[in-house]
């Protein structure tokens, strides 16, 4: 059977790797070999590149309207907007 052998991990994912490991009474090389062969065992998740599936998005909303006006639109709708007026909001 191989072996294999990962330098300069960082210790928190060490960290996190022994402590489940230990709450599933795994050895930290056994979770290791559990997760790489859960990822490894997935089947391709996506039929379509994401990124050529975004890309093919570009240029293909279309608005009648003026650039213009598209813009006032959305200028007018951002500054009557109430969704941070509250005083509890984070930006106060």
């Amino acid at each position: 059977m191989a072996n294999l052998q990962v330098r300069d991990i960082d210790d928190r994912l060490y960290k996190s790797l022994r402590e489940h490991g230990s709450s599933e009474k795994r050895s930290i090389s056994q979770e290791v070999i559990l997760i790489l062969e859960k990822y490894l065992a997935r089947p391709n998740t996506y039929d379509v590149n994401p990124t050529d599936e975004f890309l093919a998005l570009a240029g293909a909303w279309s608005d009648d309207r003026a650039a213009d006006e598209i813009v006032s639109d959305i200028r007018g709708n951002r500054s009557n907007s109430t969704r941070f007026a509250g005083e509890d909001s984070v930006f106060d």
